[in-house]
């Protein structure tokens, strides 16, 4: 048996140091070294025990989780896996910490948290085994207002008619939430309307949204049942949900409904995807991103077999290199690039799409 992935615990609840060190140490490939009950504790902690993942709660005494985070992503870059509460302002806090480093999160109940930890420990383990395979980075410093893809930069327009005829996929996972604000940041005002998955529970996709929406020059907000997709606007399945599209008339309408998990996700990339296949065909262009498994990568070959133009985020600047690696594996990818390229090369494409159709009139 390989070496076992080593987990401090940090956080300011006796009960929950308790319970998570019972989850962590009931599995056969981690062992908790150890538990703190503050940063200031763990950043001691952290010397000794050399762990590979540290779990740590944001609401803290003497310093708080972000303020920690911070500096130890400067300091000590390390796997990082949040345990947030399910509130406006946890999910805030957690999109910052996702924003300075931090892997991942789980959200943990407001009631009964005993019972609701020990029903949430699967995907605890499972969020500390992907952390601990992580390509982990310090932070990246935000774009200065005024340049290309920051608020306020100029970006010039694009598209005019064929803005209204194509639209954009966008799936994602762990690592999701900053690499689509990469995505987004330098797309134009008019941009053909855009459509994203980012696997995320209930509660968080507003924040995410909202924190987009502050960022970019586009429109972001929450996908509504039945509302039509605009060019300049992008739109998030909202958690718990299942997002696809469809056709009324001449416009694409969002369809937002309570369907079962598919690959185990709600929302999952794959009926975002497989929608676009069926009602887009050739109009579709598909992005996936960085993410853990294969949600979406069968779907993504059938819309590149539809005739969409598809890119994949490369592994050297993936997160987790999963869902990527498994839509290049089906055959899904027309362009394999980093993460910082993808939004150039797409919006090169859709201008000289634009020069060739002006052409024709």
């Amino acid at each position: 048996m390989g070496r076992k992935i080593r987990v401090l615990v940090v956080d300011d609840s006796a009960l929950v140091r308790s319970l998570l060190t019972g989850i962590i140490n009931r599995q056969h490939d981690m062992a908790c070294v150890g538990t703190a009950n503050d940063p200031l504790v763990a950043r001691e902690s952290i010397r000794e025990l050399d762990p590979d993942v540290l779990t740590l709660d944001v609401e803290m005494p003497r310093m708080d989780g972000i303020d920690f985070l911070g500096r130890l992503m400067r300091l000590r870059p390390m796997p990082v896996v949040m345990i947030s509460t399910l509130t406006e302002r946890g999910a805030e806090v957690t999109l910052k910490a996702l924003e300075l480093g931090a892997v991942d999160f789980v959200a943990k109940p407001r009631v009964g948290l005993a019972s609701g930890l020990n029903e949430l420990a699967a995907q605890i383990v499972d969020k500390v085994r992907v952390a601990s395979v992580a390509q982990v980075r310090r932070a990246a410093a935000p774009a200065a207002p005024g340049a290309p893809g920051a608020p306020g930069g100029a970006a010039p327009a694009l598209l005019g008619r064929l803005s209204t005829e194509k639209l954009i996929c966008i799936g994602a996972s762990t690592g999701g939430t900053e690499a689509i604000r990469e995505v987004l940041l330098p797309m134009p005002a008019d941009m053909p309307g855009i459509c994203i998955t980012q696997h995320m529970p209930p509660g968080f996709t507003t924040s995410f949204a909202a924190r987009l929406n502050g960022l970019c020059q586009i429109t972001v907000k929450e996908a509504v049942n039945a509302e039509r997709i605009l060019p300049g606007h992008a739109y998030i399945a909202p958690g718990g949900t299942q997002f696809h599209l469809a056709r009324s008339g001449a416009n694409y309408v969002a369809v937002v409904d309570d369907g079962p998990p598919v690959n185990r996700h709600k929302p999952s990339v794959a009926v975002l995807f497989q929608s676009a296949a069926t009602v887009l065909g050739p109009n579709a262009l598909g992005i996936m991103l960085t993410g853990m498994g294969n949600d979406g990568a069968a779907a993504m070959r059938q819309m590149r077999d539809a005739g969409s133009y598809n890119y994949v985020q490369d592994e050297a600047s993936c997160i987790v290199f999963g869902m990527p690696r498994e839509a290049i594996a089906h055959g899904a990818a027309d362009e394999v690039l980093p993460l910082g390229q993808i939004a150039p090369a797409l919006i090169a494409r859709l201008r000289a799409e634009t020069g060739r159709w002006h052409h024709r009139i």
